[in-house]
């Protein structure tokens, strides 16, 4: 989502790395560059003059003029401010440390993703943290809302309260929360009706609601490629509500962020989690240094590696790992780690979380990056018979010609596909010679094709 304001930030930066000193001149018209580059990413007005004011401040001083690299100095600073911006260091976890069974609201907008977000919380709850959740739809404005979430509690696989035609919200809630109490769940999750545009009738409707339950959360929904108008819309639910928290959602579409960086300066409530996709699993929790990390182009190396360690399976990582000890590695583990990686999530999102990443995405065709190569290479693989995934030297042309006819390929990709193994298992070869001594005398550079190593 951020990716037009990391790459003018990027490029502001990169000329403050040339330079040797930094004067006040220089500082000001970098720091008048982000402000323009705040300004086009949708942030608010007043929380862009807060900003720029908190960097300027910190920015123009002689322990920063007299530094090694001053460059370095003010991204560092500008990273600071905009983590302070963003919340501060750390998630902010939800409040469940209440009576069970804990009431959590779902309030926001129509169309900003809040029946959607409740079944992807819901599942959350009762993946990550064991609870026993109750989903409850308060929509009865909008037609088939009720059954919509219905269907997701299903597909998160956690009970929904029954339908019950004619019943009003107030009523609805009520009835989850004497269903919470009377079935033992230890969470209730209240999904309410949204409007197109905020209302009278809407705010009164919500606040008898949250007057009736006391919840411990109420979490505020906004659409992130809203851009101000979530701003606006996150300010008139906080006055009438007093939002605990926010949920931005379709932080994984191409917004220009704004709406992220003004949150948490317009209502003083924290973001705490984020929408990252359209699947149910698709929910992370909101880390501010993180996201600002990305945005100055150091990626996110902590989520990269959280991802994996929640999407890898470790049983067949360690029978990789004992192969590769060995110093074998064929087809099918090739293949084996193309699903690992798939099941990661996109290819493009993967790099992008990389430091430096974002100029080498810049220049590639994401399209491609993301829905081919995988499924092609794997398509491929597929296509051979478990000998040839064993022993692929075995693959002469005719059998080239057979294996790209049945997986819809050309001899091209197959040829493409064997050198990328080679190269890998070539380098499995080179770090099983090195050993971890090796390694760290000589570096990574060793295990390059190539290059001459020490044995």
């Amino acid at each position: 989502m951020f990716d037009t304001l990391s790459g003018k930030l990027t490029a502001v930066f990169d000329r403050l790395r040339q330079r040797g000193t930094l004067n006040e001149v220089d500082v000001g018209e970098a720091l008048r560059e982000v402000r323009l580059a705040l300004l086009e990413a949708d942030v608010a007005l007043p929380v862009v003059k807060t900003f720029i004011a908190g960097v300027r401040d910190r920015a123009i001083g002689a322990e920063v003029i007299r530094a090694v690299a001053p460059g370095q100095q003010v991204i560092k600073i500008v990273n600071d401010v905009l983590v302070e911006h963003l919340g501060g260091e750390g998630s902010s976890a939800l409040d469940l440390n209440h009576p069970a069974p804990v009431p959590i609201l779902m309030v926001g907008l129509q169309g900003s993703g809040k029946t959607t977000t409740s079944g992807k919380l819901a599942l959350r709850l009762a993946k990550r943290e064991r609870k026993r959740v109750l989903l409850a739809s308060l929509d009865t404005q909008r037609p088939a809302a009720q059954l919509q979430l219905a269907q997701l509690a299903e597909a998160a696989n956690v009970p929904s309260l029954p339908i019950v035609a004619g019943e009003t919200p107030l009523a609805i809630a009520e009835r989850a929360l004497a269903a919470g109490r009377r079935e033992g769940f230890d969470i209730v999750i209240l999904d309410t009706a949204g409007r197109l545009s905020i209302d009278a009738e809407l705010m009164a409707e919500v606040q008898a609601i949250r007057a009736a339950t006391s919840p411990a959360e109420t979490l505020l929904v906004v659409d992130a490629m809203t851009g101000q108008d979530a701003v606006n819309t996150a300010r008139a639910f906080n006055e009438a509500l007093g939002v605990t928290g926010i949920v931005l959602t379709r932080m994984d579409g191409d917004a220009r962020g704004g709406a992220a960086l003004s949150m948490r300066a317009v209502t003083g409530a924290p973001i705490k989690l984020i929408g990252v996709g359209e699947k149910l699993d698709a929910l992370e929790e909101f880390h501010p240094e993180r996201v600002a990390s990305r945005i100055l182009g150091m990626g996110d190396v902590v989520g990269l590696v959280e991802r994996a360690s929640e999407t890898i399976e470790q049983e067949e990582a360690e029978k990789l790992a004992a192969k590769i000890a060995k110093g074998r590695f064929d087809l099918e583990d090739y293949a084996a780690q193309l699903r690992q990686i798939g099941r990661m999530g996109s290819l493009s999102g993967i790099l992008g979380m990389l430091p430096g990443a974002g100029k080498l995405l810049a220049q590639v065709d994401e399209s491609k990056l993301d829905k081919s190569v995988f499924k092609r290479q794997a398509a491929i693989i597929s296509s051979m018979t478990r000998a040839e995934r064993r022993n692929p030297d075995i693959l002469k042309a005719s059998r080239k010609k057979r294996v790209a006819a049945g997986s819809g390929t050309s001899v091209q990709e197959v040829n493409r596909l064997l050198k990328q193994y080679d190269d890998m298992a070539g380098m499995i070869k080179r770090m099983n010679k090195l050993g971890q001594k090796g390694l760290m005398r000589h570096g990574l550079s060793a295990l390059l094709p190539g290059r001459r190593g020490p044995f």
